[in-house]
């Protein structure tokens, strides 16, 4: 369908980045998308609270929220105060999340989360080793209530455990769907325990779960399926993210892998991709022999574009109609009508980083609004 416009009209007011987008049988109410935010404030028990459901609340103008990655077991925990998804008390604590969300009018799915190898005895059950498919170490450190602390040698998970993983993630999904979301993200991008098992620098096993590229993108996709049987595929999405060398990851090809995991992914009709275009949180051009624009082409639903975008990229974005969806991260946290300050083109607060992770509600809940009375 055409739209009818005067010569003068601004190309940026022709956008249908604001406009309804039926994804699946959601309808959101634009394509602003809020990014997956770990923000460390979770209470006792890996539950989050009501300061949690303010902070939700305020941002349910966004077309989709996907909460902040939420860690399927205890096992799966990498970082101090996140959210889990695994424990009765979570799932009451998430259904207070949505249901205060839904009744804003807005729509919010999960990431269901494993963090592997990035980790440290210190979140573990019992004080174990964290889990990975090669006892490799990462590089880094990690935060625990000493303060910060190298990695630590992971163990290589044995081949009879693996289906245990999987399970898990099925269970998450179920609870997910308990706690009231609307659908579920899986995380298999940044370095973690998926996307641990897909890359060749992370995974030198010789089982069914090492080698070749089928074998390497094995658990993601025997996740995935467990997630189907309790949600259906048009309330799934992944998130993926090829040349991110976060968490001390890379691969040697990831062409090729990439393009298997995406068609599988298609295969199963997945409500959307979630794509890290670059480095994750850094340079979108990486050199690598990679183009975005062939993965979008592999998958028909809907294209989820992520990595530092800023409103004219959107807008571009939508013009050139290389991304159905746009993911904001860091702008979702300093603003809180993000979506209503895109559309302006009005001034952003900024951000503060000392309050990223951990703390109240300074630099959570009281971010201002455009419109002082919203807040």
């Amino acid at each position: 369908m055409t739209t009818q416009h005067n010569s003068n009209t601004h190309a940026s007011t022709l956008t249908d980045l604001f406009q309804p987008y039926a994804m699946g049988p959601l309808t959101l109410a634009n394509r602003i998308v809020m990014a997956p935010l770990t923000r460390s404030r979770a209470l006792a028990g890996d539950v989050p609270g009501p300061l949690a459901v303010t902070y939700y609340t305020q941002r349910a103008s966004a077309g989709l929220i996907i909460s902040e990655a939420s860690q399927i077991s205890q096992q799966g925990k990498g970082y101090a105060q996140t959210p889990g998804i695994y424990s009765a008390a979570q799932v009451a604590g998430w259904r207070k999340v949505t249901d205060a969300v839904h009744a804003a009018g807005g729509k919010i799915f999960i990431q269901l989360w494993h963090v592997g190898r990035i980790s440290h005895p210190e979140f573990q059950p019992g004080g174990a080793l964290p889990v990975a498919p090669s006892a490799i170490r990462p590089a880094g450190t990690v935060h625990t209530s000493k303060g910060k602390e190298d990695m630590v040698t992971p163990r290589a998970l044995e081949t009879a455990e693996i289906p245990g993983i999987v399970a898990d993630y099925r269970k998450a999904a179920q609870n997910a769907y308990d706690a009231g979301f609307d659908g579920v993200e899986i995380h298999a991008a940044n370095g973690y325990l998926l996307d641990q098992f897909m890359r060749d620098k992370t995974n030198q096993r010789s089982d069914v779960y090492g080698g070749s590229i089928e074998n390497r993108s094995r658990l993601l996709l025997e996740v995935t399926d467990a997630v189907l049987s309790i949600w259906s595929a048009d309330r799934v999405g992944v998130r993926l993210s090829p040349l991110s060398t976060f968490s001390d990851i890379d691969d040697s090809n990831p062409a090729p892998l990439f393009s298997y995991v995406v068609r599988q992914l298609a295969l199963r009709n997945l409500g959307y991709l979630h794509m890290i275009e670059g480095n994750t949180g850094g340079p979108r051009e990486t050199g690598r022999d990679l183009d975005f624009k062939d993965l979008r082409q592999l998958f028909p639903n809907t294209y989820l574009a992520n990595n530092c975008y800023t409103r004219e990229m959107a807008l571009t974005a939508r013009g050139n109609n290389t991304a159905d969806l746009i993911a904001f991260g860091r702008p979702f946290i300093s603003n809180p009508d993000l979506v209503e300050r895109l559309r302006r083109n009005a001034p952003l607060n900024e951000l503060d980083p000392a309050t990223l992770y951990g703390g109240g509600e300074h630099g959570y809940t009281d971010y201002p609004f455009l419109d002082h009375t919203r807040a």
